[in-house]
């Protein structure tokens, strides 16, 4: 109430003014208007005891009230700030790090006073005596070392807690006080000691970096592709710094000779080697460099020149396209200027395969790496029998592979697929049929129109079941139906995919956003020439791959040249093709008799060339796709007329492909006939501009 009084005594002469104001306002609006308002009777406020006035002692009552509450609210704060400040000091005055003046080791206080602050963690743990001399040991050591006579045995001493919050000063000086304890048990403090002084040997000595931070050139797949836009990006930037990141463990390597020629190897231990001879009887490597070739991921920003860098067994799982950067599987981010996604595919499986439970899963090769050619390399040794489901290009190579092999073992190659003949979705009818034969020529069971219904593991084999009815038992299964283009970053980085063809949508530059092109098996491109497409061969990785690494380094140049494939079933017959070849168009075949030199075998020893690819150079184009066998069987006699010819493919009376049956360097002539895309109308003349008909 004391409060409320002298609070009151201050608000009066405030309250005083406020009547008489509202008194002249009032007075004001009778002279102007003429006329006089209803009044209350007149109470002359007063800071004393109040008289008369029913209105005025409501007042006066509210006015109280009011300053009670504000009192009352006040002194609540200030006694709750009070006590929150008593405890706050209370708090700190309780720390046990007061334990400056108990150090009585140093002949200079003023030094260590003001050495004191300096100390990063003077909070040392559970053990006063030791925390004394933990944080100034530095200090003390330097102003007077005769104060520690023995700081070897010292080091010996400090607890896992002092380690922790200063592992360097701790184990090089502590107090020699300190040192008293040792003596009763010594082998155990040594043993409580090695942790001690291992762990700051190992904290500064981080793992190296394995890979650089940031690249200027980001390559994201390891095939055929990225090492074309490499060598591409080197070309026309030769101090050029990039980074290839690839989830293989191999240097980029060429995927043909997995299924083709290594196949024809009588050398045991090119599982091994990856080395295999070629027709022409020159000998190479499956991989495109060696590994001198490559800079270290870790020396790629050191390097005067740049280089190449190669990065394996990382995959990248997210891409951030605002901010230019990629984070691997183990979270590690990797910042870039220019990417190329050349992330190829994977093989395809079937749905009853898949289905089937893990006996049959173990026992199923999807064909794609160098693991996989190895594993299959392996089973086809030490099973009974295999069973490829898939007649196109990749199934048909590996029948004739295996099937040769079978003619010196007790293996039994089948070959299963839904159409009528091998690579029926490709060829014409009747060719279809002809490769047939000849897959059968080598050893090779062919069930045509073989729609698979269930797979299942019985008895030690595993059972195919096919719609028609017929069950095949077999001790391996190869799957080779296709491959389905890795588009798993579209996601994250919100890129495009396709919804016809697959892949990852680019523009004619294979451009997908301004500082990111797409190359290979995963890019859905805009060829200026036969409309979007998404091609799955060798050459058309070398063209796309190089093109991108121009286009990377300012080019802006349209994907205009046609990529060509091929296919040997063998060392006897091959082809190469150009354009769309698709079965369901119409075709016109010109043919010639077949002569000796008609054979992948001679058209490799007259060039000199193993990979037939024209977009390779140097070590590439020289790259082998021949067998090895020293001595091949001879060229099987013809029966049919199909020893060799040409093949159109029209669309709207316009050739739109071509394939060269067991003709061989004619492909810029093929190429330019698509590029012209002009009618004809006699292709028979057509066909002589391939000379199919010289000796």
């Amino acid at each position: 109430m004391w409060t409320c009084k002298n609070l009151w005594k201050k608000l009066a002469p405030l309250a005083r003014s406020s009547s008489t104001l509202c008194r002249q306002n009032a007075r004001g609006v009778v002279l102007n208007n003429d006329r006089r308002l209803p009044l209350v009777p007149q109470a002359h406020m007063s800071s004393g005891t109040p008289g008369s006035g029913g209105d005025n002692n409501l007042y006066y009552l509210l006015v109280g009230a009011t300053c009670v509450g504000g009192g009352f609210y006040a002194y609540r704060t200030i006694k709750g700030d009070k006590e929150r400040y008593q405890e706050r000091i209370n708090e700190i005055a309780s720390r046990p790090n007061k334990v400056v003046p108990e150090q009585p080791i140093t002949e200079a206080p003023g030094e260590q006073a003001a050495e004191t602050p300096q100390a990063p963690e003077p909070v040392v743990g559970p053990a006063p005596e030791e925390s004394v001399g933990t944080p100034d040991a530095d200090p003390v050591v330097d102003s007077e070392p005769s104060v520690e006579p023995s700081p070897v045995e010292v080091t010996e001493e400090p607890p896992a807690s002092v380690v922790e919050s200063e592992p360097t000063p701790v184990a090089e000086s502590l107090p020699a006080e300190t040192a008293e304890p040792q003596t009763e048990t010594e082998s155990e403090t040594e043993s409580a000691a090695e942790p001690a002084t291992v762990a700051p040997a190992e904290v500064p000595a981080p793992t190296p970096v394995e890979f650089p931070s940031h690249a200027p050139y980001l390559l994201i797949g390891g095939g055929t592709a990225s090492f074309a836009a490499a060598r591409s990006i080197r070309a026309r930037d030769p101090g050029a710094r990039v980074l290839i990141i690839t989830d293989e463990p191999d240097l980029p390597y060429m995927r043909p000779p997995l299924s083709k020629e290594l196949w024809f190897s009588d050398d045991p231990s090119v599982v091994d080697t990856l080395r295999f001879k070629q027709w022409n009887g020159k000998e190479r490597s499956i991989y495109f460099q060696p590994p001198s070739f490559y800079v270290s991921p870790q020396d790629l920003e050191k390097v005067e020149n740049g280089g190449v860098a190669v990065l394996t067994g990382k995959k990248v799982v997210h891409m951030d396209v605002r901010g230019n950067k990629v984070t691997l599987s183990d979270n590690t981010e990797i910042s870039y200027d220019k990417c190329l996604i050349a992330t190829g595919g994977v093989p395809r499986n079937l749905q009853v395969i898949e289905r089937a439970g893990e006996e049959v899963t173990k026992r199923t090769t999807l064909f794609r790496k160098v693991e996989d050619f190895k594993a299959l390399d392996k089973v086809s040794r030490d099973t009974k029998s295999i069973t490829i489901i898939g007649g196109g290009f990749l199934g048909s190579e590996l029948a004739c592979a295996l099937g040769r092999r079978s003619a010196d073992s007790d293996l039994e190659v089948i070959q299963m697929f839904p159409e009528k003949g091998n690579m029926g979705k490709v060829l014409p009818e009747y060719l279809s049929n002809w490769t047939t034969a000849k897959v059968k020529s080598e050893g090779v069971t062919i069930i045509t129109e073989a729609l698979v219904k269930a797979v299942s593991f019985k008895d030690g084999k595993v059972e195919i079941k096919l719609k028609d009815g017929r069950v095949v038992k077999t001790d391996h299964i190869v799957a080779a139906v296709g491959l389905e283009p890795s588009v798993e970053l579209a996601k994250s980085a919100g890129l495009e995919v396709d919804s016809d063809f697959g892949g990852f949508r680019v523009n004619a530059e294979l451009q997908a956003r301004s500082n990111i092109w797409v190359a290979g098996d995963a890019a859905c491109f805009y060829d200026i020439r036969l409309g979007r497409r998404r091609v799955e061969h060798h050459d058309h990785a070398v063209v796309s791959g190089r093109l991108a690494g121009e286009n990377m380094t300012g080019a802006n140049k349209p994907y205009w040249h046609q990529s060509m494939f091929w296919s040997d079933l063998g060392p006897d017959v091959g082809y190469e093709a150009i354009g769309i070849v698709d079965s369901s168009l119409p075709t016109v075949g010109v043919f010639a008799k077949a002569t000796a030199k008609d054979t992948p075998k001679a058209a490799t020893e007259k060039s000199g060339t193993g990979i037939r690819s024209e977009s390779e150079t140097e070590g590439t184009a020289s790259s082998p796709v021949a067998s090895s066998t020293p001595e091949p069987p001879p060229v099987p006699e013809q029966k049919d007329n199909y020893g060799k010819g040409v093949i159109f493919y029209l669309r709207d009376k316009v050739v739109v492909g071509i394939i060269l049956w067991n003709v061989f360097n004619r492909m810029p002539v093929a190429r330019k006939i698509i590029k012209d895309g002009e009618e004809h109308a006699d292709l028979n003349e057509v066909a002589k501009l391939f000379n199919i008909h010289e000796d």
